[in-house]
């Protein structure tokens, strides 16, 4: 089973022009069974490069063979067409049921207002059994804002774990009721914006209470020994200023045995932020 993350910044590459193609050439030759995309637009010709097209459609229709589901956290009305943007995953899986939640925006006065963040959860009928796969991109300017939707990650983590233990699908129930179990086991994945070893990472992986279980960083599983590989800053980019990690897998323990392999793909330039891939055995 292979997954890629990747936050796409529109398809806007270095010289300031959008390449929706240039992205999707790099994921079909990556052939991942599950795409977990972030900062895909529509209706935005404001944006660098001028991003009018809808690309959940676009990308939607380039791989037609894949489950799309959409979750765009901003949607704005300036004009009778919304402008969005967000989240998107597709899936070669059957997907059974999704999720899609908004996560805390305290309001920060040292710093810029931000934008809404959220958290798109779908599960997935794998020929491994059922699991949940998440994906994410948080807040980058605020502290304050990012660690709340740390600990809300946390939380609805928490939250489908105990109802895993109790809940089992009743085919007697009225149709909107009968939503499926929900498992346990997870995989989340995104653009998080917080460094290795920060406060907002440390909390995301530190243990719970009871039997709940922590999240893995899949780098450091398959990787102890070896630097981590920086996620942006490469290719000439205006930003940031220099090579570092901002975008993650990280799965439920009980995965941990599975990871065959996570890395960095760091040779396209489609965008400010590098392509992540994990491969689960």
């Amino acid at each position: 089973m292979r997954l890629v993350s990747w936050n796409i910044h529109w398809g806007c590459g270095k010289d300031g022009r959008i390449r929706m193609h240039a992205v999707i050439d790099v994921l079909r030759k990556l052939n991942p069974d599950v795409i977990c995309l972030q900062e895909v637009a529509a209706n935005h010709p404001e944006l660098e490069g001028s991003a009018s097209a809808n690309q959940f459609r676009q990308l939607a229709g380039a791989f037609g063979g894949y489950f799309a589901i959409e979750h765009p956290t901003s949607e704005i009305y300036k004009n009778p067409v919304p402008r969005l943007f967000g989240n998107m995953l597709l899936s070669k899986f059957r997907i059974t049921q999704a999720q899609r939640y908004l996560l805390p925006w305290p309001a920060d006065p040292d710093h810029p207002p931000g934008m809404p963040r959220g958290l798109l959860e779908v599960v997935l009928d794998t020929p491994a059994g059922k699991l949940r796969v998440l994906t994410t991109h948080l807040e980058y300017y605020s502290p304050v804002q990012r660690l709340a939707q740390v600990r809300q990650l946390r939380a609805l983590h928490v939250e489908a774990f105990e109802r895993a233990q109790q809940f089992q699908p009743d085919p007697k129930l009225e149709a909107p009721f009968q939503l499926g179990f929900r498992p346990a086991t997870a995989i989340l994945c995104g653009d998080f914006n917080m460094l290795p070893n920060s406060p907002e990472y440390n909390e995301l992986l530190a243990p719970f209470d009871g039997h709940v279980l922590r999240f893995v960083d899949t780098w450091r599983a398959a990787h102890p020994d070896l630097p981590r590989a920086p996620t942006t800053g490469l290719h000439g980019f205006a930003w940031p200023d220099k090579a570092d990690c901002y975008d993650y897998f990280f799965v439920t323990e009980d995965l941990a045995p599975r990871i065959a392999n996570s890395e960095v793909q760091s040779e396209t330039a489609a965008s400010d932020h590098q392509p992540i891939v994990l491969d689960l055995s």
